[in-house]
């Protein structure tokens, strides 16, 4: 289910995944794919991130790669699963997601200042 990533003297060969359970690579990427529908869920939100770059199957399997190493994690430690939310990935780093928004908006023209809001 691991995605391959063969490399020899600093060149990219293979990525062809690893030959494994069908049934459970079957299972694990209809449940990806189930995910990538849902809303606000860090699923969906990792499959969105992921198409533009690697297109609908590759995103799929990445998040079925993703929803069977949280799988060992829960059955490993025995604690329950809780979903980071679809707004993880903006979260996580706010000046990088910052600084590309500003960046976004200067390349189609606009001249941006920035002033934090105050609650």
């Amino acid at each position: 289910m691991a995605p391959g990533n063969k490399a020899r003297g600093g060149k990219r060969l293979s990525g062809k995944t690893t030959p494994g359970n069908k049934a459970l690579r079957t299972a694990l990427i209809e449940a990806a794919r189930a995910a990538s529908h849902s809303k606000n869920t860090y699923w969906g939100a990792q499959y969105r991130r992921l198409v533009p770059r690697l297109g609908p199957k590759r995103a799929a399997l990445a998040v079925a790669h993703s929803i069977c190493q949280r799988i060992g994690i829960v059955l490993d430690r025995g604690e329950p699963y809780a979903d980071l939310g679809g707004d993880y990935f903006l979260q996580r780093d706010q000046e990088a997601t910052k600084r590309k928004a500003l960046r976004s908006l200067e390349g189609l023209g606009y001249q941006v200042t920035l002033a934090s809001r105050v609650s």
